[in-house]
């Protein structure tokens, strides 16, 4: 870990500095650098994460659940994020996805040079991860089709971020299971991060309150239902 960290803080040195957008992020490229595996519960390696799950296996419908339309969909046993650089905009997609408890994600490099790094105090940065989960990191990739996979054990919202663009609002949300909107990750953005990309942790929040309120998780409408309506009949006389 201690090296990994070393070589991570030497690559935050790299990241660019402008103001984002949601659908993606305008500045100028990051330099290549050589892959950089870290992992997450020891058991991914940049080595290892070339695996049979990539993007070609939206076939089963895994990958697909993710923030559309204002709801994130129910969660999923696999998902897949790219991770894209295009017309001069840097962005994950799509920026939030679904997955069960136990669930993997594949991260994807589609385009460009990209990290995909957990908001960890291992990571150097603020903590917007489920307490008591490990740091993960894939490290820089540069060559198209490489992939990087991480397994969530543990439900709740884990926000992330590519270190070279960081600051120009690449960043994403892996909600896992039915998770609770009072955790690290939808917690309002601390001082640790750029203040040009509070605005867009602010907005992966809304959506993912707005997603889970609407979906299968809500929890006030089934606990109001459950006992107001059954209470005030059993004792309003």
């Amino acid at each position: 870990m201690t090296d990994s960290l070393s070589r991570r803080r030497v690559l935050k040195a790299t990241g660019g500095l402008a103001i984002f957008g949601l659908a993606g992020c305008t500045g100028s490229t990051a330099p290549d650098a050589e892959e950089d595996g870290s992992h997450d519960d020891g058991t991914h390696t940049e080595e290892s994460h070339t695996e049979e799950a990539t993007t070609e296996e939206n076939a089963d419908g895994s990958s697909d659940h993710h923030h559309e339309g204002g709801t994130i969909g129910d969660p999923a046993e696999h998902a897949t994020v790219t991770m894209l650089t295009e017309d001069g905009e840097y962005h994950f997609h799509p920026h939030v996805v679904h997955v069960e408890e136990g669930g993997t994600v594949t991260f994807e490099l589609e385009s460009g040079t990209h990290t995909a790094t957990a908001y960890h105090p291992d990571n150097d940065g603020p903590r917007r991860v489920p307490e008591g989960t490990d740091a993960w990191d894939s490290g820089m990739l540069s060559e198209s089709g490489a992939t990087y996979e991480v397994t969530f054990d543990t439900a709740g919202v884990y926000d992330y971020y590519c270190v070279p663009h960081e600051a120009l609002g690449m960043i994403g949300s892996v909600v896992v299971g039915d998770a609770p909107l009072d955790g690290p990750g939808m917690s309002a953005p601390s001082d640790e991060i750029p203040e040009d990309v509070h605005g867009k942790i602010t907005e992966l929040n809304e959506m993912v309150e707005h997603g889970l309120g609407s979906g299968s998780s809500g929890h006030d409408d089934g606990h109001d239902d459950g006992h107001d309506d059954g209470h005030d009949d059993g004792h309003s006389e």
